[in-house]
């Protein structure tokens, strides 16, 4: 199974909306396939498993499948799983953890016990869950998981107070944000940052052969039409007011108002969730950043710390509403830290999603 994992994370950039999944089918401790899921309407795990088989000659009948995740029993993209797995023979399958999507649920593990397969899971289960995490929160909670990043000085602060901020972190660090990006099913932004920095929001120090969608939340559509994040590819657009008719064609405005005439933020996300999104990659000033944590949309944070210091003038991290107490302040939970280059990285995860 750790080696299914590992397989598995190969697909970290490629495989969405569909999870990131590996495949072994062994004999008498002899690995005798694996494989990966490839991108969306090619081959899952599974098959690539049962091809690999076949290109070393060995048959997989009587033998065990190590999944990651739960084999799939349903006509989507590409037929279902259980069926080559059933055809193929299989004696035994170990899955990790199962399918959270309603079309599988379950039905994968029942349709194999039914034709006489022994099923069993939890191996490395934790594992298989983070691996997938943003899939999870897509279809248990129909919401994408939301990764905040931040580049910020050790008192806190990612801007002059003129806007000012390339760079603070150093060259490692950035590259190690756009790897992040590179996972994430979507780069959001706000247009404060599109104004200020014009931003191109893509995939370019690391070596990718999808780009994340665009998402930009831009309430009265004031993007210029010649800004950089609208260069070719797939971008949204939410906003509460008609776009300008000078606007790129390629781009979708999605007009998403709340009650006061603001982007409806939680509505957004559960439209980014209908839209197959898994992860969002979060690269927005104060303003954004903190109403995305005080709406408890926000999951993880992902801070690159430089070791410097910008004063109270400068610009900060989260703008946040006024706490009564210390009771009431936003609790994370710190998952890890490392060393990037000369700065330091710190993913923290929030203890309830927010507030």
């Amino acid at each position: 199974m750790a080696r299914a994992l590992e397989l598995a994370r190969r697909g970290l950039t490629t495989t969405m909306p569909n999870p990131r999944v590996g495949c072994v089918i062994a004999r008498a401790g002899k690995v005798i396939g694996e494989g990966f899921t490839q991108p969306a309407g090619e081959d899952h795990a599974e098959i690539q498993a049962l091809k690999d088989c076949a290109s070393r000659g060995a048959s997989p009948a009587g033998a065990t499948a190590y999944v990651s995740l739960e084999p799939c029993s349903h006509h989507g993209r590409t037929p279902p799983c259980v069926d080559s797995l059933l055809g193929a023979g299989l004696a035994r399958v170990v899955a990790a953890v199962g399918d959270p999507n309603p079309r599988v649920a379950g039905e994968g593990f029942r349709r194999l016990r039914a034709a006489g397969v022994q099923v069993e899971t939890g191996l490395l289960a934790d594992e298989a869950r983070e691996l997938n995490v943003g899939f999870f929160a897509r279809m248990e909670r129909g919401r994408p998981w939301v990764r905040v990043k931040m580049a910020a000085t050790l008192d806190g602060r990612t801007a002059l107070a003129d806007g000012r901020s390339q760079w603070i972190t150093g060259g490692a660090a950035r590259r190690d944000g756009h790897a992040w990006r590179a996972r994430a099913c979507a780069v959001l932004t706000g247009i404060g940052t599109v104004l200020q920095d014009d931003p191109r929001l893509t995939v370019r120090d690391v070596g990718v052969t999808r780009q994340p969608v665009r998402v930009i939340v831009d309430r009265h559509a004031r993007t210029p039409s010649a800004a950089r994040v609208f260069a070719a590819g797939r971008v949204w657009v939410f906003a509460a007011t008609a776009p300008p008719p000078d606007w790129p064609a390629h781009v979708e405005t999605v007009a998403l108002a709340d009650a006061t005439g603001k982007v409806d933020l939680e509505a957004m996300m559960r439209e980014l969730a209908r839209r197959e999104v898994n992860e969002v990659h979060v690269e927005a000033g104060a303003r954004l950043a903190g109403a995305l944590v005080a709406a408890g949309l926000a999951d993880e944070l992902l801070v690159y710390l430089a070791p410097s210091l910008l004063g109270d003038d400068a610009r900060g991290m989260f703008a946040l509403p006024p706490l009564a107490s210390l009771e009431e302040r936003i609790r994370l939970r710190i998952a890890s830290v490392d060393p990037v280059g000369e700065d330091w990285r710190v993913v923290a995860r929030f203890e309830s999603g927010g507030r």
